[in-house]
């Protein structure tokens, strides 16, 4: 569909970078997701980390089941009615988004990729993850890095993140990361201050002196001498340098570690290492009002609402760092490819069918699938069963198609539900019905005559004229 006309929207984004140093979830993410904060609610979750537990025994049973930290924002975010659209992982690394059900249908080519950086390549205990999708029509690239670490490291944090921003998608027609309209860079990027000691260092940071270390820190240096970088932007730094604390505290590197032969470890400087960043291609363009595109090419803007740090978790020796946005956009698109319905009532007493539409250029697959969830489901494989649209059919004509479910695989104890149906060619849900009810398993004498009753009573009689025979039955 084309922009012109189509009244702008507005996302609101909360990206969260954290490196959690191998723990486990914290009890509590209410203030890290901002969950209690008065206002909008959020669109849209990007979560990345760094440091997952990824030692063999860890990493081979998260390879067969989700991670625990997972199935923790899952279980957090879930039941207030966001999915979890996409994820990628390498080693310790680990991107996730969730995103409110309402907006699935107009999320399209999700692909995921992640680029090793380590050991010349070969090791990804450094790298980046990356996850590239359409966003109502808008090319969107996530990237989660942790580039490596000490002072001295500054030009091959660099060159590892222009590495990374070479990397390509597998799928066709995907841009490169710089080619997206709007590109997300955050992580463990472990840039440094240079020059300043340490004393001086924290004495700037007790009085509150930022302004005088934004100056040596070394990715604001580097975003004035390289080309690649002078285009990212980045909130002001007014909260305190997010690395190294001690453990379960707000008081900066103080424990005596023991080194290699037993001398005392240098005590770590504080650190921005923890950083979002983000591009808007074009961004040299002169930028639109509040609700208003100056020219066809400015379609999407990004505003940052709030740039800070969270100092009361202390499981590891990073502070995670949160970032809202504002998306504002034209949407391309408007209309879900598919809409589905539930058609009758449904029950286990009986079989139950799904009528469902699509648009006349939509690209259906003998692999695509009618799936029902619970409200609150987690993920697209969180079905509780599922009908695939070639197989499953019983009906068609030139207006909508029927399939049918199983009565043995509908929740005998009812309550409520959606269908969504899954195209195998955008690799998402193109459509989302609204939430319904499944009615409890009848006693047999009502199941007999409910289900003679069903059988009898055609769906409509204009579908059923020119319907096929249900397959496999």
């Amino acid at each position: 569909m084309e922009a012109a006309g189509v009244p702008a929207k507005e996302l609101r984004l909360h990206l969260v970078t954290w490196n959690v140093g191998t723990a486990s979830p914290p009890p509590d993410v209410s203030g890290l997701l901002q969950l209690n904060s008065v206002g909008p609610t959020m669109d849209m979750y990007i979560i990345g980390l760094q440091e997952v537990n990824s030692s063999i025994t860890n990493f081979l049973s998260d390879l067969a089941f989700d991670d625990p930290w997972s199935i923790f924002f899952m279980t957090v975010l879930s039941p207030l009615g966001y999915i979890k659209l996409s994820s990628v992982r390498m080693q310790g690394l680990l991107l996730l988004i969730f995103v409110k059900q309402v907006h699935l249908p107009f999320i399209r080519d999700i692909q995921t990729q992640y680029t090793r950086t380590g050991l010349y390549g070969y090791w990804g205990n450094k790298g980046g993850v990356s996850i590239s999708m359409s966003l109502f029509g808008h090319p969107v690239c996530l990237v989660n890095c942790h580039l490596p670490a000490h002072m001295e490291n500054t030009e091959q944090r660099l060159d590892d993140f222009e590495t990374i921003l070479e990397m390509r998608f597998d799928g066709e027609n995907i841009p490169s990361p710089l080619d997206h309209e709007v590109l997300f860079w955050f992580g463990d990027l472990n840039f440094r201050i240079a020059d300043y000691g340490i004393h001086f260092v924290r004495e700037s940071i007790q009085n509150r002196r930022f302004s005088l270390l934004w100056e040596k820190d070394q990715l604001n240096m580097a975003k004035k001498n390289e080309s690649f970088l002078k285009e990212f932007k980045e909130g002001p730094l007014l909260f305190k340098p997010t690395y190294k604390f001690d453990l379960d505290s707000d008081v900066y590197d103080t424990r005596e570690k023991k080194s290699l032969f037993w001398f005392n470890e240098k005590k770590r400087k504080p650190a921005w290492t923890d950083r979002i960043l983000w591009k808007v291609k074009n961004s040299s363009e002169v930028e639109s009002k509040e609700g208003e595109f100056p020219a066809e090419e400015n379609l999407i803007s990004v505003t940052l609402n709030n740039y800070t740090s969270h100092m009361s978790y202390g499981i590891s020796d990073h502070k995670p760092v949160t970032g809202t946005f504002v998306l504002e956009m034209k949407p391309l698109l408007s209309d879900p490819l598919v809409v589905l319905n539930p058609e009758g009532e449904w029950s286990a007493d009986h079989d139950v069918v799904v009528r469902y539409s699509t648009v006349s250029e939509f690209p259906s697959s003998s692999w695509d699938w009618i799936g029902l969830f619970q409200v609150t489901f987690r993920h697209v494989n969180d079905y509780v069963t599922y009908a695939w649209v070639e197989d499953d059919e019983i009906a068609f004509n030139a207006n909508s198609r029927q399939v049918y479910m199983s009565a043995s695989e509908i929740p005998q104890t009812g309550g409520e539900f959606l269908l969504c149906y899954y195209s195998n060619n955008f690799q998402s849900i193109v459509g989302i019905s609204e939430p319904f009810q499944i009615q409890p398993l009848q006693t047999r004498k009502d199941q007999t005559e409910g289900f003679s009753s069903w059988l009898q009573k055609p769906d409509n009689p204009e579908l059923d004229s020119d319907s096929e025979q249900r397959k496999g039955t």
